[in-house]
């Protein structure tokens, strides 16, 4: 979805990426043409915050970092949530987007729902993003675009493995929640997002998944991105379980001014652009 940009300078060719979630913000600015990531920061909160409370700390950070009022050509806003659900495109309804989610996610008649398409795989995802949040960026920025993070994932993940044959489980790991994208023969079979608290949680729904799918933990092949690594408790119990463990790449070119943590972290927020 996009809206109009009214503060663009086009001579200045930078691009913001935020991504949303009620647990927490992570910005990100690229100057295209020296194709330099200038700018990454992650903000976890203490506590799970709801919309209203998302939108002071998101205010908070635009006061506090000057570095984000810049005239941006492009602005991206990742909506992370689980109100979202996947339809084919020979399925699909615009008149129906309710329905599409009233099975799988709480939704109120005051909700705004909205779509991207995924043309990788022909499908179309429904979802929620907070409307609050996009009509603060408008009034900043004007035009944006806006995302729902499921889209990014699964866009680039099929990309990653357009050519593959094996069967492979990514997990794209939060501070309390993670993403599984199961996908065979280049096709995906499966997308779901799932809430942990303790390292029990988190490995229960990965073996759930693959018990559901006919995985063998014995052999199957998961692929670690996002906020995790080796020495995180969350990999430690999944290698008690799982032996084909290892993690995955943004395959990205660019310069950074400050490294990210590792080639799969920050997955979906650099793979915005």
């Amino acid at each position: 979805m996009v809206q109009q940009n009214k503060n663009s300078n086009k001579l200045i060719k930078l691009k913001l990426s935020i991504q949303i979630s009620l647990s927490g913000l992570s910005f990100c600015i690229l100057n295209s043409e020296k194709n330099y990531i200038t700018f990454i920061k992650e903000i976890d909160f203490d506590k799970k915050l709801n919309p209203l409370e998302l939108l002071d700390a998101l205010k908070k950070q635009f006061e506090n970092e000057p570095v984000l009022t810049e005239g941006f050509y492009d602005v991206c806003v990742i909506h992370d949530n689980d109100l979202s659900a996947l339809v084919p495109k020979p399925l699909f309804n615009e008149d129906y987007l309710a329905d599409y989610l009233k099975f799988s996610s709480k939704i109120l008649k005051s909700d705004f729902i909205t779509y991207d398409e995924l043309f990788i795989n022909e499908s179309v995802n429904v979802y929620i993003p907070y409307i609050n949040i996009n009509n603060y960026i408008y009034d900043i920025f004007g035009e944006f675009t806006y995302k729902h993070i499921s889209t990014i994932l699964i866009s680039n993940v099929l990309q990653i493995e357009k050519n593959a044959k094996a069967q492979k489980v990514y997990v794209n790991v939060s501070r309390d929640h993670f993403e599984i994208i199961v996908i065979e023969n280049a096709k995906l079979m499966l997308y779901n997002t799932f809430k942990h608290q303790t390292k029990e949680d988190f490995i229960y729904f990965i073996l759930f998944t693959a018990e559901q799918l006919n995985l063998n933990p014995e052999t199957l092949e998961l692929v670690f991105i996002g906020d995790i690594t080796k020495d995180n408790d969350l990999y430690k119990i999944a290698y008690k379980y799982i032996r084909k463990i290892s993690f995955g790449k943004r395959f990205d070119n660019y310069k950074y001014e400050i490294q990210p943590k590792s080639e799969h972290s920050n997955f979906v927020l650099i793979k915005s652009f």
